[in-house]
């Protein structure tokens, strides 16, 4: 959150006094606490050795394509030094995730984790259910952009990202939602208390946001109307921007504090109703879905074959992510089964993938693959629970391998952020890093004249 917006929030919202984020050494019930350098350094050395076994695993095989058909033998060569390599990595992995088991700070992060995802809740609560809601300001959004299930849930999370750094109450009118014959209430609880609501006469007189900036949105005026057109200008209310109040504990807590900050907002959002928690209950129970279990999600028939928004992947990149994962946990003395939940929008890729590798249990929900090139069908009911099951079982798995530049992939880890500590580490991506719409970085070490220690620069599209 920038400058202005973090002291006027400061200023005029009484979160801190109602729900005070510091804690003292007498309110601490683990006080066997972490410090920020040590949480930094060690997830720093974890990514370190990741980033050296994928540039020696993607040199080492350009070599090989190369030279191997000139030079005898150096195929095989390289075959065996990448095996042993493989045992050396996943050892040191190994070492890593025993070391922060054993640092004493676990019962911290756990606890730490659970008094920071309760305080957001409740301020996300008390912001969407004012006392008085004639004298609230607010923010009303209209879901009416044509994307897919997961697209429109990321226009809702930066509406209330808005919302909640210009302390309005988030209004969500989804009459017109994608998905035939329904509207956000009829699949999730409503976002606000039933009595604040903005009437259909009322939006109609009204005019859309016309300049997107500070002094727009903390006006005094009431209520303003949002529209997806205006989402091109959505870098002033980036997720990189979080409040200074949350920051300091949240980036000692959690390796990626964006992700985890936009799953609190996806937490308060998507509270199924009855009937769909019902469904993805038995969903689970039909399907034989348990723990443990990989989550890999292939996306064909949106991102390449309509778009060709991203790259096709073959079915044998995402298996030899889950392989490299098991070996991993084996390492470790685990014994685990062989097991993924596999969520596509091809039938093929299903059928692909247990012919190429019938040593694995897929768990595959079919009854709604089918349904997915064909657009009419994939905006029927059918398709919106397909998607909902789909999402859900792919953050409840215990790892997620897929590919970053599919929204489905990125709402998944978002909420997969929900249920631990830290589930940062938890995923092999395919393709891009994690982002929401934009991605920045910083300079760790000089690599050359341009690139500094301290310096930020953005990371382009990897698909």
């Amino acid at each position: 959150m920038n400058d202005i917006l973090a002291v006027k929030f400061k200023e005029t919202l009484d979160f801190d006094l109602r729900y005070p984020v510091s804690m003292s050494i007498s309110d601490c019930i683990v006080c066997n606490e972490s410090n920020l350098n040590y949480e930094r350094i060690r997830r720093h050395i974890r990514q370190n050795i990741g980033n050296m076994w994928n540039y020696l695993n993607n040199e080492l095989g350009k070599i090989s394509k190369k030279y191997g058909v000139i030079v005898p033998g150096l195929q095989q060569e390289i075959s065996n030094i990448l095996i042993l390599g493989a045992e050396k990595i996943h050892s040191l992995l190994i070492d890593m995730e025993r070391m922060r088991q054993m640092d004493g700070y676990e019962n911290w992060r756990h606890q730490e984790s659970k008094e920071l995802s309760d305080l957001m809740q409740r301020r996300l609560h008390y912001l969407q259910h004012p006392a008085n809601c004639s004298k609230a300001r607010k923010l009303v959004y209209k879901l009416t952009k044509s994307c897919g299930y997961a697209c429109e849930l990321h226009q809702v999370v930066y509406c209330y990202l808005v919302a909640y750094a210009t302390q309005r109450t988030l209004i969500l009118k989804s009459d017109n939602w994608t998905y035939d014959g329904k509207d956000w209430e009829s699949v999730f609880h409503s976002l606000v208390s039933s009595s604040c609501i903005v009437d259909d006469d009322t939006l109609n007189t009204m005019q859309h946001i016309s300049e997107f900036n500070n002094e727009t949105f903390l006006s005094n005026k009431k209520v303003l109307f949002l529209l997806a057109r205006d989402f091109s200008q959505r870098d002033l209310f980036s997720p990189s921007f979080i409040p200074n109040d949350f920051g300091s504990r949240l980036i000692r807590l959690h390796d990626e504090p964006k992700v985890w900050w936009v799953g609190q907002f996806l937490k308060y959002m998507i509270r199924p109703q009855k009937d769909v928690k019902d469904f993805l209950k038995n969903m689970m129970i039909k399907l034989g879905w348990s723990k443990p279990i990989v989550g890999v999600h292939v996306q064909r028939t949106n991102k390449v074959s309509l778009s060709a928004e991203a790259s096709f992947l073959d079915i044998e990149e995402s298996m030899t992510q889950v392989e490299d994962l098991l070996l991993t946990l084996k390492s470790n003395g685990r014994i685990v089964p062989r097991r993924i939940y596999l969520a596509t929008d091809d039938a093929n890729v299903v059928d692909e993938a247990r012919k190429k590798y019938p040593q694995y249990e897929i768990i595959n929900n079919s009854e709604v693959v089918g349904g997915w090139p064909n657009i009419p069908r994939r905006y029927s009911n059918d398709s919106l629970y397909g998607i909902l099951l789909d999402i859900h079982l792919l953050s409840m798995s215990d790892y997620l391998v897929c590919n970053f530049s599919s929204q489905v992939c990125q709402i998944a880890y978002e909420i997969m952020q929900t249920l631990y500590s830290d589930a940062a580490h938890r995923f092999k991506p395919l393709n891009d890093v994690s982002y929401f719409e934009t991605q920045a970085h910083q300079t760790i070490i000089r690599h050359d004249a341009q690139n500094h220690a301290g310096n930020s620069f953005h990371v382009a599209d990897n698909h």
